[in-house]
């Protein structure tokens, strides 16, 4: 099995751009690499109920444990192709990951239940699931004023036509999910982290300065 590598952070930071960036730089230099992004809209059971939900188009109430749930059922109904590409390749990236489950979802509940949460859905995702760990994950730390700009940037998706889905438009979520990240990465759920700066000087960084940080992340692996 090859490193599987993990890209992570809050909204409109700029994942799937870097994503594509570190998958296209690492089989340029001769290293066969991989993304899966998730969730899978339109293509697993859950993935299809996750963008109605994020659409708001959801005709009963979404718990956190419940959307914590149908997040993991969505990796897990691609599970096969996680193994399958794990070793196929030298690197295997996911466009979010486990991560953004227990991030996004622990950001629903009290602070005080927050870290709770983020250990059941670990657990479940990795325990039972019994999906991979990252070898290593990256997050990408951008302050959300900057973020929320780059969102209005991005291509029409395809569970929704507004400008921002349920998550999106919820600020005050927004900045709790940066602070539950930041926990993660403190204490090393799921693995060993590193936090990338995705933004400089109140702009976003070129992308190839950040999969140059990242590669370099990477050479530290062996």
């Amino acid at each position: 099995m090859g490193i599987i590598v993990a890209i992570e952070g809050a909204d409109g930071v700029g994942k799937n751009t870097t994503s594509n960036g570190l998958c296209a730089a690492l089989n340029a230099a001769g290293r066969k690499a991989e993304v899966i992004g998730f969730p899978r809209y339109g293509e697993t059971v859950a993935g299809v109920t996750i963008g109605r939900y994020l659409a708001g188009d959801m005709p009963v109430k979404v718990t956190p444990h419940a959307a914590a749930t149908l997040y993991a059922l969505d990796r897990f109904e691609w599970r096969e192709a996680i193994l399958a590409a794990a070793a196929a390749n030298d690197v295997l990236i996911f466009d979010r990951y486990v991560a953004s489950n227990m991030a996004y979802q622990g950001a629903r509940v009290p602070a005080e239940e927050s870290r709770a949460l983020m250990e059941w859905i670990l657990a479940l995702e990795t325990g039972q699931f019994a999906l991979p760990a990252p070898t290593l994950s990256l997050y990408l730390d951008t302050p959300w004023e900057l973020a929320k700009a780059m969102i209005l940037q991005k291509a029409e998706r395809s569970y929704t036509a507004k400008s921002y889905d349920e998550y999106e438009a919820d600020v005050a979520l927004q900045q709790r999910v940066r602070a539950n990240y930041e926990a993660i990465v403190e204490v090393g759920l799921l693995g060993p982290w590193r936090i990338v700066r995705a933004s400089e000087g109140g702009a976003m960084r070129p992308p190839q300065a950040i999969v140059a940080e990242i590669i370099d992340h990477l050479a530290t692996l062996g």
